[in-house]
């Protein structure tokens, strides 16, 4: 009787918290959902059968777990929150900035153009080879030995003749080895940040004519 007398108490117990928190927010719905069947359950047992304390003790320990992981997912979101709000400031000042990111456009202007390769391991040849407008190869540049990483080059505008081009836009392609072993190599395009926007996909730049790109597209900055 002393297991039935044990349980009777703890109903009262959770019929007056439930009396309590009836006026409780939208975010505690869940909670109190559960402490309700808990409730209702205890009333409606067999007296002949009742719970145990064993079982009340598990379903309680079910709503603390509940209730953890939810206060976990708000600490997240806030965390989230904070650094996608951080990642816009630092995506902010770079506007006005000339940055190097994946891309193989080249634009001469005055004379000269701006590019970049980035290279997986270092590399004893580097040839760039510069194409026009109809992809015809109009410059190939033999570069000495480069390190890895990402490296900032320029074009004088000159091509294979010796002839000046005409300011406009270009592409470009690397090729890379060391020894007999072909290194990847790739052909980043220069451009300046004229604007920053936050979306589904996080924090994005507006490269001009180079598009959209995220903050981990970005190479170098100048």
């Amino acid at each position: 009787m002393s297991t039935i007398q044990d349980t009777q108490s703890a109903s009262n117990l959770f019929a007056t918290y439930g009396a309590k928190n009836t006026a409780k927010p939208a975010a505690d719905d869940p909670q109190d959902r559960f402490l309700k069947l808990l409730v209702t359950q205890m009333k409606n047992q067999d007296p002949l059968n009742p719970l145990d304390n064993a079982q009340v003790t598990s379903q309680l320990a079910q709503i603390s777990t509940v209730n953890g992981i939810e206060k976990l997912n708000a600490t997240i979101q806030a965390m989230a929150s904070n650094f996608n709000a951080g990642q816009s400031l630092q995506a902010a000042t770079m506007i006005g900035k000339d940055v190097l990111v994946p891309g193989s456009d080249l634009r001469l202007a005055g004379g000269g153009g701006i590019f970049g390769v980035e290279l997986a391991q270092a590399a004893d040849q580097v040839k760039v080879t510069i194409h026009d407008a109809s992809g015809r190869a109009i410059r190939v540049m033999d570069l000495d030995a480069l390190p890895a990483g990402p490296l900032a080059l320029a074009w004088d505008g000159k091509t294979t003749e010796g002839v000046q081009a005409a300011d406009g836009t270009y592409s470009f392609s690397v090729a890379a080895s060391r020894g007999d072993q072909k290194i990847d190599a790739q052909p980043l395009a220069f451009g300046s940040v004229q604007g920053v926007s936050q979306g589904n996909e996080g924090v994005r730049l507006n490269v001009g004519t180079l598009g959209m790109v995220g903050l981990t597209d970005i190479k170098q900055i100048f």
